[in-house]
């Protein structure tokens, strides 16, 4: 068996205009060396402009994808995205309890859930207390902190709460800095371990957490450190939004395949 090329295993959602979900997975992890392989979540509507619909699978269709693939072939890392049902997330559950030493890096995405139902906050409740025991790295934007953070109220707690619950680090993103800056912010269990500062550019389609967790994925499934996976992360997710192209009439998509592009 070839393990020359990492295998990374993303859990998400499709997403047909390519901005996030297994499209963007995919590019990333090509960009990176890696070999991606997809257990698809949820089924999204939508283009560059706006999200109409999302379908999340049944679990039970979610859970024989997933084991399908980590019974066949050596995951090096396995990259959680969107999951768009409790179910879901209990079903994810059931798998991840299953491969305890496979790298576990989730981006806490509830962005396609409908802001207004109630369907978010169970989400942030199942994924907090199942799948974050289970994560090497999680990687919430400042928003997501505060929703699944409930009893802290500033950056700091949010984080110390959320590594309460099980995961081994925390990158903290977009907080805001001075000077158009913003600051993403890693912790471990003994707390702020180093804070990183990024020019803020014009905002770009949905989907660049994701990237930025399938990056570090790929880069723990290298061998490299944490430390080492989010500061090559972070700069790769960087420069795919800096060279973000518009190819439709709403916002701009990252890309992904920017060295390729220019070889």
């Amino acid at each position: 068996m070839d393990t020359s090329q990492p295998i990374v295993l993303t859990v998400t959602h499709h997403d047909p205009s390519g901005s996030a979900g297994l499209t963007a997975d995919t590019e990333t992890a090509v960009s990176l060396g890696c070999h991606i392989t997809s257990v698809v979540s949820a089924i999204s509507v939508g283009d560059t402009r706006e999200l109409l619909g999302v379908a999340p699978v049944e679990d039970s269709l979610l859970v024989e994808q997933a084991r399908a693939i980590l019974e066949d072939m050596p995951i090096a890392a396995i990259k959680i995205g969107y999951l768009g049902s409790v179910e879901n997330v209990r079903a994810l559950h059931s798998v991840l309890r299953d491969y305890p030493e496979i790298p576990v890096v989730i981006d806490p995405d509830a962005t396609l859930a409908d802001k207004e139902s109630l369907l978010a906050p169970p989400l942030w409740e199942a994924a907090t207390s199942l799948l974050l025991p289970y994560a090497t790295m999680v990687c919430p934007n400042r928003r997501e902190a505060r929703a699944m953070a409930v009893e802290a109220d500033v950056f700091d707690a949010m984080a110390q709460e959320l590594l309460e619950s099980g995961c081994r680090y925390l990158l903290l993103t977009g907080v805001p800095a001075c000077d158009k800056q913003l600051e993403n912010r890693l912790y471990d269990e003994r707390g702020l371990v180093r804070q990183f500062h990024w020019k803020q550019l014009p905002p770009a389609a949905y989907g660049s957490c994701g990237t930025l967790a399938t990056a570090i994925a790929c880069h723990i499934a290298h061998g490299l450190t944490v430390i080492e996976a989010v500061s090559r992360s972070q700069q790769f997710t960087w420069n795919a939004i800096a060279d973000s192209r518009r190819l439709g009439m709403g916002r701009p998509i990252p890309n992904r395949l920017f060295w390729t592009n220019k070889k």
